[in-house]
C-alpha cells in the first residue's frame, strides 16, 4: 500500500514534495535494478565456484581413484552443470550413469556419500549388494558399451 503524504498548502512546498517523491521513486527503480544485477553476478560466481569444485573433484578421482572426501554436494554438482554421476559396480565392473537430479536427497548430501547407497541392478537380481565405485561427475549421460 502506498504511503500517504499530506499535500502542503503552499505552492512552493507542493512542488518541492512532488519533486522529492519523483526523485525517491526514480532512486528505488535504480536500486532495484542494481540489486538484480548484483544478484545475477553473484549467482554466476557461485555457479563458477561449483564448476571448479566439480572439476577438482573429478581430477582427484582420476588421480586417486577412491571416494574422495570432501566432495561437492549433489546440489552443487547440478548447479555446476554436472547432473550425472558415473559409477561402476565393485563386483561385476558394469558401468552406468546416475541422474543426480532424479535422486531423492537432502540438499547437503555429498556425492561421496552415495558410494554406499547406489547398487548394481544386475548384481541385485543375483542376490548380491556390492557398493558402487564412483568414477566421476559428468555434464551429460554417457552410454556404456
Amino acid at each position: 500500500m502506498p504511503k500517504h503524504h499530506p499535500m502542503p498548502l503552499s505552492g512552493g512546498d507542493r512542488k518541492a514534495l512532488t519533486k522529492e517523491l519523483a526523485r525517491a521513486r526514480a532512486l528505488t527503480t535504480i536500486l532495484a535494478t542494481r540489486s538484480a544485477e548484483k544478484r545475477d553476478a553473484g549467482e554466476a560466481l557461485i555457479r563458477e565456484a561449483d564448476d571448479l569444485l566439480c572439476q577438482s573433484w573429478n581430477e582427484r578421482m582420476g588421480a586417486d581413484g577412491g571416494p574422495i572426501d570432501p566432495s561437492p554436494s549433489i546440489d552443487q554438482a547440478i548447479n555446476a552443470g554436472y547432473p550425472w554421476l558415473e559409477i561402476r559396480c565393485a563386483r561385476c565392473k558394469t558401468p552406468r550413469a546416475v541422474d543426480l537430479a532424479a535422486l531423492r536427497h537432502v540438499a547437503t548430501t555429498m556425492v561421496h556419500d552415495l558410494a554406499g547407497r547406489l547398487r548394481c541392478v544386475k548384481c541385485a537380481s543375483a542376490g548380491k549388494r556390492p557398493p558402487a565405485q564412483l568414477l566421476q561427475l559428468a555434464p551429460r549421460e554417457r552410454t556404456f558399451p
